[in-house]
């Protein structure tokens, strides 16, 4: 058997035990391991983690003969690697998180430091400066242009319709025609995320209690949808089903090996689209990025310094220059087990797929977007096979 269909068999079994053994009834709950596939896979029958071990046990001695690149070699092993640590946090053996970011989502990064953050502060205070924002004071200027850019509540589906509209015709200009596609944009209250694409459906659920600027919005339109993850699941479907892709392809695994790449590709979805193209996307952008990087700070000082909610959320909210109440609900989703170390795809994914895309050179991005889209990827392994 090939080792795709192997591994994608393993990991829907161990899907379907983990879902088995889960009690909870919340909308993360309901996600399981694999919350979409693009095509069928029949999961392997384990009446326990030690029998889907010892599963993925025989893989590695399949790499070397059935894996058709040192590529293909490579991000097999650290998938195969990110599911024995995910078993690990489902069986409550010990694992900490430093240990579950670096074997799950495959990134050392830990504490985000004040070089970084103050560099996307540098970039956000010369937009700032640039539209005319110069008060002196960063925050107050940050809430000025906010306010000043943002979109009505009663507005933000139809501005987001709008915008999804836009990207996709520029994704068909650029990159991939999906002009036959569409995914509804929806209001929705009381979830634990910003916004989700839910695939299956064609709909983005835009979370209505949050506020939204013009460029929240914008970004969220690539990222969700054109060239995001709409684009990309859709991709995957399509190489899966002509035999391109293997079928571990098909699947979406959360807080694994291949999670920040599938956030860091929608994460880059302007870039792609060269719609970064007014100081407010600049500005915007570098505070997003500050603002996800914070995200991973909280994770790391919940779960590895064991801080509690109450003396986390003031502080990422002052140094993200946001309010309390919208903090408390982006981190939400920190207090689902499973879904703890996520939170560094984002960060990690967006900062090692802009890393090799800001060199690639204009008449190679097709090339590039197909080593990207078309082929399942670990920051590592992106790095290193792009020639």
């Amino acid at each position: 058997m090939e080792p795709g269909q192997e591994l994608a068999e393993i990991t829907a079994g161990i899907n379907r035990l983990y879902r088995a053994q889960q009690q909870g009834d919340g909308f993360l709950d309901a996600e399981g391991l694999i919350p979409v596939a693009v095509a069928p896979v029949k999961p392997r029958i384990f009446g326990s983690y030690a029998d889907a071990r010892e599963a993925l046990a025989n893989l590695p001695e399949m790499l070397d003969t059935a894996a058709d690149t040192q590529l293909r070699r490579d991000y097999l092993a650290e998938m195969i690697d990110s599911l024995e640590a995910l078993m690990d946090t489902f069986e409550g053996r010990p694992i900490g998180f430093a240990e579950r970011v670096r074997r799950q989502i495959r990134v050392d990064t830990t504490v985000i430091g004040d070089e970084i953050l103050d560099a996307y502060r540098a970039t956000i205070r010369n937009g700032l400066d640039e539209l005319g924002y110069r008060d002196g004071d960063l925050a107050a200027d940050i809430a000025r242009w906010e306010a000043d850019t943002i979109v009505p509540r009663d507005n933000v589906v139809a501005v987001l319709d709008d915008l999804l509209k836009q990207s996709r015709e520029r994704v068909a200009a650029t990159m991939y025609d999906f002009s036959h596609e569409w995914i509804e944009p929806v209001g929705v209250t009381q979830k634990p995320f910003s916004a989700y694409c839910d695939y299956p459906g064609r709909q983005v659920l835009l979370n209505l209690d949050f506020p939204y600027t013009v460029y929240a919005l914008k970004h969220l339109a690539t990222h969700e949808a054109f060239p995001g993850h709409l684009v990309h699941l859709g991709l995957r479907e399509r190489y899966v089903a002509d035999g391109s892709m293997p079928l571990d392809g098909a699947q979406v695994v959360t807080s694994s090996a291949s999670s920040a790449l599938f956030e860091g590709i929608a994460d880059n979805g302007m870039a792609f689209l060269d719609w970064l193209d007014t100081p407010g996307d600049q500005i915007a952008v570098a505070l997003q990025r500050l603002r996800s990087a914070l995200r991973c700070n909280a994770a790391w000082m919940m779960h590895e310094e064991k801080k509690p909610i109450e003396e986390i959320v003031p502080v990422i909210a002052a140094k993200g220059y946001q309010t309390d109440e919208t903090v408390k609900g982006r981190l939400a989703f920190l207090h689902h087990d499973l879904r703890a170390p996520f939170v560094y795809a984002y960060w990690c994914g967006d900062t090692a797929v802009e890393r090799v895309w800001k060199d690639v050179p204009a008449p190679e991005r097709t090339r590039f977007w197909h080593y990207l889209y078309g082929t399942m990827h670990t920051p590592s392994t992106l790095a290193r096979y792009w020639k």
